[in-house]
């Protein structure tokens, strides 16, 4: 008898959310694409079905009074179609919802892909166009996407673009539903298939897809390219979606459309005021420190930041002085120091 608890190496206590993180570690640990052991197959059907009942309160209500015999198939999304560059939490999460296990729509949408993307803070500043290289179907454009032409109803699923099947358990009877293999979903066949992609409707691409980053971006946005996704064949595709990444810089600390930066000031350049050069996103610019200025003081750029995202706003660049003290002194600058703090305590008062 095969205990589904055990499988899922949860206790018989453990709550749905348990449940679901328990096969979402499981299901990517034998997935036969990213596991090529021998029994990793057998291993990734075990633990698919053992959460289709353990998954569903109903089902798993039945099992706990029933015992171990048999169990519901699993039906749900097939992981072997995960395209290259896609992200496997990021798929997992966005098919599945409050740990319904089922295929989304009726087949006639093609999956969402997501790829990421890592880009500087100068990307960031004036925004980036980036190429990114995953192969994907698209439809293919002799047939645009219909497979050939003189369609007529399928045989197979009647024109449903689904089979179902029943199956009788100590459960009950578990139905589950499946893409017609015959038409693809589409619920109909061509008579003149198309030679350019055997009637598939779609193609394998490797063209590169660019991808427009917009000025402001930040870091673990997603972009959606709508439409930009798989391709199925007599449907429309789904979306792409874009994870952007900024590097960090050695230059600046963002806070949001602000940049920090740690400027050395000498002890004298602070005392009596002058000049320094400070490092911005267009090049080095010129900075008057005031006379007097205290260590931690913050000197503001305006308008040298970022870019607000959607907006004509930019932030500024905030300049922390660190005033730097030298390392050795000789005679000569002690004595003059000495003058220095006994003329300020009795003139200003100022030590």
């Amino acid at each position: 008898m095969v205990d589904y608890y055990e499988t899922l190496g949860v206790s018989k206590d453990a709550s749905q959310e348990d449940i679901k993180r328990a096969y979402k570690k499981l299901a990517k640990q034998y997935h036969p694409d990213l596991n090529k052991s021998p029994d990793a197959t057998d291993k990734f059907k075990q633990v698919n079905e053992a959460a289709a009942v353990l998954g569903d309160p109903e089902k798993r209500k039945q099992y706990d009074q029933f015992g171990s015999a048999g169990g519901q198939q699993f039906s749900g999304f097939d992981f072997r179609d995960f395209a290259a560059g896609s992200n496997f939490d990021d798929i997992f999460d966005s098919f599945f919802s409050g740990f319904g296990f089922g295929r989304r729509g009726n087949g006639r949408s093609g999956r969402d892909l997501v790829a990421e993307v890592t880009i500087s803070l100068d990307d960031v500043a004036k925004g980036a166009v980036k190429d990114l290289h995953v192969s994907r179907h698209v439809a293919c454009d002799t047939c645009r996407g219909k497979g050939g032409t003189d369609f007529t109803t399928c045989n197979t699923c009647q024109g449903q673009g689904v089979v179902r099947q029943a199956r009788r358990t100590p459960f009950g009877v578990f139905a589950t539903t499946t893409t017609c293999n015959a038409c693809k979903g589409s619920g109909e066949r061509a008579e003149n298939v198309c030679k350019e992609c055997d009637g598939d409707g779609v193609l394998v691409s490797r063209e590169p897809l660019s991808v427009k980053i917009p000025a402001g971006i930040e870091d673990g946005m997603k972009l959606r390219l709508a439409g930009e996704g798989e391709a199925v064949k007599g449907g429309s595709a789904g979306d792409f979606y874009v994870v952007v990444h900024v590097e960090n810089d050695e230059r600046f600390v963002r806070e949001g459309t602000d940049l920090l930066v740690v400027q050395p000031v000498s002890f004298v350049t602070a005392c009596i005021g002058g000049e320094i050069t400070v490092e911005t996103l267009h090049g080095k610019k010129k900075v008057d420190i005031p006379s007097g200025t205290q260590n931690g003081a913050q000197i503001r750029l305006e308008g040298e930041g970022l870019p607000e995202l959607r907006s004509k706003h930019k932030g500024d660049i905030v300049v922390n002085v660190n005033i730097t003290l030298p390392k050795k002194v000789t005679k000569k600058q002690i004595e003059l120091l000495k003058e220095f703090e006994k003329e300020g305590s009795k003139k200003w008062g100022l030590f």
